[in-house]
């Protein structure tokens, strides 16, 4: 029995990742630092490094590159006489590493808290990796091979460490995902009841329901009404809790906008658009259909 719960128990990985989350000691320095990342005059290229271009964060790419440079001079590292081939490959991850931190930084200063806390631990990761390789590289144009294989394997160690704390982030904590990504699986084929028109006041969010799935739904002044996905696919913010205000709304929690005509995502950190309704009004009762919903599944 004692076997059996501990196979069943939770891993001491885990325990110290979910403990990491909770853990409150580093929150000064992460809103210090939040501030100072969101206060960067970026302007538009703020959107550009979250990847609302490109439908998806920009930052997991932009990873690859340094991760790939310095995995490919750890297997040169291991070969006799090629200490000068790994340096070139170690000095192309440090270059590369430059916007893989920015995209990284914009991103983690629009998380929730406990996200931020894993995050803040996976950039000293990172940061610790950069300077264990730039180290390497001086010990190696100081002629000291065996100090630069030494402080690389030590830096990939602490990439690796920080690559592991990604994948948590990602996948664990969903950051970067996107939350409004089920709704056209869930939501039902057909046209679904959702209030009276009334119930509906000209130009102010309303949250309704649909097969449990919250419903964000607009009407204009000019009787036109709009219907999205309720929960903000960036991080499940509630729109209905938003500002409208030029055919838009924007989320209150992190400040995305979304147009209110077919859900696109107009600017960041979002870079999913909203699942949109197509609407009509029956009898004096507004009426919502997932656009495209039949396609789903």
């Amino acid at each position: 029995m004692t076997r059996t719960r501990r196979r069943m128990g939770q891993n001491w990985v885990l325990r110290l990742l979910d403990g990491l989350e909770r853990q409150p000691r580093t929150d000064a320095v992460i809103d210090l630092v939040g501030r100072g990342v969101r206060a960067l005059p970026l302007g538009g290229a703020r959107d550009v490094l979250h990847g609302r271009w490109l439908g998806h964060p920009v930052h997991p790419l932009t990873v690859q590159v340094p991760i790939g440079s310095w995995l490919s001079a750890a297997v040169l590292d291991l070969r006799p006489g090629r200490s000068r081939e790994a340096g070139l490959l170690i000095g192309v991850g440090l270059a590369a590493a430059a916007p893989a931190v920015l995209t990284g930084a914009v991103d983690w200063a629009e998380l929730h808290r406990p996200q931020q806390r894993v995050g803040l631990v996976h950039a000293l990761s990172n940061t610790a990796a950069v300077g264990l390789y730039a180290a390497s590289l001086v010990c190696r144009a100081n002629g000291r091979t065996g100090a630069g294989r030494g402080f690389a394997f030590l830096g990939l160690t602490a990439a690796a460490t920080g690559a592991m704390l990604g994948g948590h982030l990602a996948y664990r904590q969903a950051s970067g995902a996107n939350h409004a990504e089920e709704v056209p699986y869930v939501v039902s084929p057909g046209w679904h009841r959702v209030g009276a028109v009334a119930e509906f006041p000209a130009g102010q969010a309303v949250r309704r329901a649909v097969d449990d799935v919250p419903v964000l739904v607009v009407r204009e002044a000019g009787g036109a009404v709009h219907a999205l996905a309720e929960r903000c696919s960036h991080l499940a913010g509630p729109l209905s809790e938003g500002t409208i205000e030029d055919g838009c709304v924007r989320c209150p929690w992190h400040g995305s906008v979304f147009r209110l005509s077919d859900g696109w995502n107009v600017q960041g950190p979002a870079t999913a658009p909203q699942p949109a309704f197509d609407t009509r009004i029956v009898d004096g009762h507004v009426e919502v259909r997932l656009r495209g919903g039949e396609d789903a599944g």
